[in-house]
């Protein structure tokens, strides 16, 4: 699992660092949403972090980059928003992926 080097994190959560550790271990977080860049077309994805501990996600080639990492799902919103808002303050467009990874010529391969 990578984390993106400017982790959007959400006001509820107090311990960061505590959390990203425990997703790395995959271990049970019932009070955790994570923000993770898509795979496909679509630009970022919200899910649980349960989600993060299937067997899909611990292969190498799955695993996920996440961007942020919220208290609930009402607070990953709120950051996909912000993301959102940043990037179309900068760039005028919301190419979420182009805007979170701009030295990289095809976005989101970071």
């Amino acid at each position: 699992m990578k984390f993106y080097k400017n982790l959007y994190v959400g006001d509820t959560i107090k311990k960061p660092n505590k959390i990203k550790r425990r997703l790395k271990n995959h271990a049970k977080q019932l009070k955790i949403y994570v923000i993770i860049l898509s795979r496909g077309a679509d630009q970022l994805e919200i899910c649980h972090s349960i989600l993060l501990g299937q067997p899909f996600y611990k292969k190498k080639e799955n695993r996920p980059f996440v961007i942020g990492i919220a208290g609930d799902y009402d607070e990953a919103v709120e950051i996909v928003c912000r993301i959102a808002s940043e990037a179309v303050e900068k760039n005028g467009n919301a190419d979420l992926k182009r805007y979170l990874f701009p030295e990289s010529q095809t976005a989101g391969k970071a």
